[in-house]
């Protein structure tokens, strides 16, 4: 074994086997690693507005869920923005946790940011979506996220109710209690549209 070799065995040995977990920045869980989110996703207010976007994320140990956090790439200082919420919702199509109006948090602070969910809950080991609802209007590419830039082969092999990132509903002005997950379509993600990153703790 040469030197680099052994280097390399020493630092697996001390930082585990998997290195890049979320603990690893103090998260419980998250989409993806924020590393992958090297692009922003964007969309017009008229695709976009009052259709609930949902975004896959597995749950492996029971945790404690308080924060969705976001990557808010861009602001739009000229946006309208109201009725904008996170949410959580489990297997069943649950709603498990919902913030409180989120559109000022969206007018400022082009930064990663935890937004709390109105009532923590306790999320036992499964899958789960987070949902996002934006109303309003705003400049396209100005209001923007970090995301994976994943486009449509992210749901490869994959039907509802269990699409990796999907889109249902049109018209809503806060998150419903249930969604129907048999429900979820792709026709506004194709562009990567749904693979914002999302963390929890």
């Amino acid at each position: 074994m040469g030197i680099l070799d052994t280097a390399i065995a020493r630092a697996r040995a001390r930082l585990g086997a998997d290195s890049e977990t979320p603990a690893d920045q103090g998260f419980l869980a998250w989409t993806y690693h924020p590393d992958m989110a090297g692009h922003v996703t964007a969309q017009s207010s008229g695709g976009v507005a009052g259709r609930v976007t949902l975004t896959k994320i597995g749950i492996r140990r029971p945790i404690l869920w308080s924060n969705v956090w976001i990557g808010l790439a861009g602001l739009d200082a000229g946006a309208s923005l109201a009725n904008c919420y996170l949410g959580t919702y489990d297997e069943a199509g649950v709603r498990r946790g919902v913030t409180p109006d989120i559109s000022s948090s969206l007018m400022s602070g082009a930064v990663a940011k935890p937004l709390a969910l109105a009532s923590p809950f306790v999320a036992q080991p499964g899958w789960y979506w987070i949902a996002m609802l934006l109303n309003g209007s705003w400049t396209t590419n100005s209001l923007t996220f970090k995301c994976s830039g994943a486009g449509i082969s992210v749901n490869a092999k994959l039907s509802p109710p269990n699409l990796k990132y999907s889109n249902m509903l049109t018209g809503q002005a806060s998150l419903p209690t249930s969604l129907d997950l048999t429900q979820q379509t792709t026709t506004i993600i194709s562009t990567g549209w749904a693979s914002q990153w999302y963390g929890v703790d």
